[in-house]
């Protein structure tokens, strides 16, 4: 026996030398080879991204005219959009979640007519350009639509003072297409609290708690990007079924309040949902945001100073912000932030959402809606997997809506929900 150890071990010592020559000699494959190869993978899986701004940016900027700028263009050098056919082409996208966002702070009514708009404006996107975009409302309609060479279109809402406090407007919604709702945005609702504005119920109410069972009921998904920790473990705890942030990043990376902390990120496993890591600069850079928060307390300090004299303030705003130039945020912050949710949250439970038209900036390098495959193609360099990428550009998704399906089917027999919020 031991003189066979010893041969196999000569053995192996003589083909050390040739295996670490050729391990030499190998070649390493760069950077637009393994693009190339993404985009090869993104022939067979949908990339998914779960929250793209353009129907808002059209309000803004074109009086939510679909045909004031032509998608079939790039517009990269005549328009500020990030978002146009040839660019989402480029970047393999294969299903989009467009956000029919409308602003917190209109009036509740308000913005329940003004999301309905927004629900509107994407469906005549989707009309203008039908050889490109088809309606998507189901799991499956996202497959059979990404193979027939077409970009899945699904409507996500985003705040849920849209709903004016009424399930019956929910249900409304959810019949006119909208997949998710973003529970709260900016500011606390009446019955959930937003991660940016003063706590009032210290996560849901029971009202809150009402909404998040009949999303389950009626299939829709509950989104808990913009929500406050509390409000996400409180939704955690009454969903029965899998839940997503479709556009926010980790906490532990940067300490910005859109972010999902460690425990939360950690019950993904459990609830079977995905966090979609958005490509937001002062959400994925610790730098960006410190700096965002200077930037605020300046701009407070000489509000204060002068009282009265805006011109003021913005003249000496602006020679602060000479001083003190913004930095940038990378596109190695927006791969940090997909490691630490794998790493804590599982291979299973990530996604990506990048806000994309819904900002004024963007990390060096993830310009516009092409850069997926640069982003993939730096996690395969970094050791990911093909069947890594896979889960994180669309399975996960794919796997989370058909349990949102799965739960809703089962809840099929169930009346409406005819809670009401209390008289305030």
């Amino acid at each position: 026996m031991m003189r066979k150890l010893m041969m196999v071990a000569a053995a192996t010592a003589a083909l050390l030398p040739a295996i670490s020559a050729q391990a030499q000699t190998a070649p390493v494959r760069s950077h637009a080879a393994t693009e190339a190869h993404v985009r090869q993978i993104l022939r067979r899986t949908p990339l998914i991204d779960g929250h793209n701004d353009l129907p808002w940016a059209f309000r803004q900027g074109y009086q939510n005219d679909v045909h004031g700028v032509d998608l079939t263009s790039d517009l990269s050098m005549s328009t500020r959009l990030h978002t146009d056919i040839p660019r989402l082409r480029e970047g393999g996208v294969g299903g989009q979640f467009w956000s029919v966002y409308v602003s917190a702070n209109m009036s509740q009514l308000e913005a329940a007519k003004a999301t309905f708009e927004q629900i509107d404006t994407v469906k005549r996107i989707v009309a203008g350009y039908p050889q490109t975009f088809e309606i998507a409302t189901t799991a499956d309609d996202i497959v059979r639509i990404h193979r027939q060479g077409k970009i899945a279109s699904l409507i996500g809402m985003e705040g849920g003072y849209s709903i004016d406090d009424s399930l019956g407007l929910l249900r409304e919604f959810r019949r006119a297409g909208a997949l998710y709702m973003t529970l709260t945005h900016s500011k606390s609702t009446n019955w959930a609290d937003s991660g940016t504005d003063a706590p009032k119920w210290g996560g849901l109410n029971p009202f809150g708690e009402e909404v998040v069972k009949e999303m389950n009921r009626i299939g829709m998904m509950v989104d808990l990007s913009h929500v406050s920790a509390e409000t996400m473990r409180d939704a955690l705890r009454v969903s029965e079924a899998p839940v997503i942030f479709s556009h926010s990043s980790a906490l532990g990376v940067t300490a910005h309040p859109r972010n999902v902390p460690d425990d939360v990120l950690a019950q993904m496993k459990d609830n079977g949902g995905i966090v979609m890591v958005t490509f937001v600069p002062g959400f994925i850079s610790e730098q960006v945001r410190e700096w965002s928060s200077r930037r605020a307390a300046e701009d407070a300090r000489l509000k204060s100073l002068n009282p009265g004299d805006p011109d003021r303030v913005k003249r000496e705003m602006d020679q602060w912000i000479a001083a003190n130039p913004i930095p940038r945020a990378t596109l190695q912050d927006v791969v940090a932030h997909i490691q630490y949710v794998r790493d804590k949250a599982g291979i299973d439970h990530v996604g990506l959402g990048g806000d994309f038209d819904g900002v004024d900036s963007l990390p060096v390098g993830v310009e516009a809606v092409d850069a997926y495959p640069r982003i993939l193609a730096q996690l395969i360099q970094n050791g990911w997997t093909d069947a890594d990428i896979r889960k994180l550009s669309g399975e996960n998704m794919l796997r989370v809506m058909r349990q949102v399906e799965s739960v809703a089917a089962r809840k099929q027999g169930e009346r409406p929900n005819l809670s009401r919020m209390p008289q305030q």
